[in-house]
Parts: structure tokens; sequence; C-alpha cells
């Protein structure tokens, strides 16, 4: 008997009882808590690629790399190339934000946990705009934010160089609306560590509107932070969910396995 548990107040579920993650029942129960709830946890799943795979591929259709789907989510070198950009990845962020339509979920399957640090913070954007103070709501309405890929990074290196600058540069900015209206009803915040500016506002005046906003986001209250067992397996809707990973030691041998699903709705 598949049983659910809410995991915080406003976001997270926990999915108990489940003896075949591909039934067509246990799927539809996870994709509708998925979609209401925001994160999805089945702790113990311990999940091969195989098996996440095919699980990925029941939410939406995955996104591949150079023939990869399965991303190893590592700050080790030696284990994953790309592990200096992955330090980015301790700021408040939305996957995709780039994109004119961004990534629609994702799944992570623990491997190896860290001692210390290495959790998973998660931030309802649903939920954060929905408290939202109505006079704030009418001062952010119509808002564009330019996301870019320099943003981040600068979050993470303080003093890039000019052939840094020029990699990151690569990547064109993305102009969104501050408030996404979905078309179901709904609407979220797209902001996280992307965001550069707002469009046609002074400097000073849309940092400070910003930082405002992801504060108001990230608040405990809105907030669920994941303690990683190996085996547990999280999914997320990246589209209404900042995300975070807390500190942690590259030599700590922290692997998380990931998949991605393709977005279905553009950015407003």
């Amino acid at each position: 008997m598949v049983e659910t548990k809410a995991l915080s107040p406003h976001l997270g579920v926990q999915v108990l009882g489940v003896e075949n993650l591909l039934d067509d029942a246990v799927v539809a129960q996870c994709l509708e808590a998925l979609k209401w709830r925001g994160v999805l946890l089945i702790r113990g799943a311990d999940l091969d690629d195989d098996q996440q795979l095919a699980f990925s591929r029941r939410i939406g259709e995955v996104v591949s790399h150079k023939d990869k789907a399965i991303f190893t989510i590592s700050l080790d070198p030696d284990v994953n190339p790309l592990a200096e950009i992955l330090k980015g990845t301790f700021n408040w962020h939305l996957d995709g934000t780039y994109d004119k339509v961004p990534q629609k979920a994702t799944t992570l399957t623990a491997k190896v946990v860290a001692m210390s640090g290495g959790q998973t913070e998660f931030a309802s954007t649903y939920a954060a705009y929905e408290n939202l103070p109505d006079d704030t709501k009418k001062r952010i309405d119509g808002l564009k934010v330019i996301h870019t890929f320099e943003a981040a990074q600068k979050g993470v290196i303080d003093n890039p160089s000019e052939k840094q600058l020029a990699a990151w540069r690569r990547l064109p900015p993305n102009e969104v609306s501050l408030v996404w209206q979905r078309r179901d009803g709904r609407r979220s915040l797209v902001l996280g560590s992307t965001a550069d500016y707002i469009a046609g506002m002074d400097a000073a005046e849309s940092r400070a509107l910003l930082d405002e906003l992801l504060d108001w986001s990230t608040q405990e209250r809105f907030r669920y932070t994941h303690e990683w067992a190996e085996g547990d397996l999280v999914v997320w809707d990246n589209t209404g969910l900042l995300h975070r990973a807390l500190p942690y030691s590259a030599s700590s041998q922290r692997t998380l396995h990931r998949t991605t699903m393709h977005g279905e709705e553009a950015f407003a």
C-alpha cells in the first residue's frame, strides 16, 4: 500500500510502501505529488542507472549530452571533469534559466554521501509568490529579469580572468518575466544566482529587489533541507523550486547520479 507523508508545510512529500516504482498507479501518484508538492522522496530506492532512467522516462523526455543520460555529481575532478563549475550549485538557482523552455524535472540517486555537509535544499517559488504582500505583487508585476551564466559564476569566482569572462559570455543572456504566469493559472518567481538584473531598472535598485525576493523565497517556511542517505531517490519540479547543495569537501567522495527531463512549458 503506497502512502505519502509531507516533508514540510509548503513542499515535499515522502512516498512510502513502493514495491514497483514503474507500476502505472505508483507513477501516477508520484506525478500528482510532484506537481503539487514539488519534491518527491523515496528512501532506500537504491536504483541502478537503468532503473533510474526507466523511472525518469515515465516523468518526461530525458536529456542526453554526448550520448549520456546519467550525469555524475561529484567535486572530484577525476570523477567529474566539470567539478569546478559544480561549486556554483552551492548558491540558490533554477536549472535552465538560459533557455526559453527550462528543464521540467530532475532526479538524483545517492551513491555515496558526505560525512559532513552535502545536504540539498529546496525552496518553493510557488509558495513564495502566493504569500507575498499584495503591494509587493503589484510592484513586481510585469518586470523582466535578465539571466546570465556570468552572474552565477561571479558568485563563485571573485576575480575572473578575461578568458573566463569570455567563456561565460558565450551563453547569451535570457530575458524572462520575474513572475511566471503558468498555463494552469499558478504563478511562481524566476530567481536565483543567474538573475543578473531587472530590465530598465537602476542597477542598485535592481540588485536590492532581487536580493530581497531571494531572501523571501528561501526563508525557512518555504524550504526543505534533505539529509541524504545512500540509496535515496529525490525528484523535484525544476520549474517552481530553487535548489542548492550545502558545501562539502571534494575529498568526501560524495557522489550522486542525476537525470534531467526536457521542459514542456516556455518561460512567459
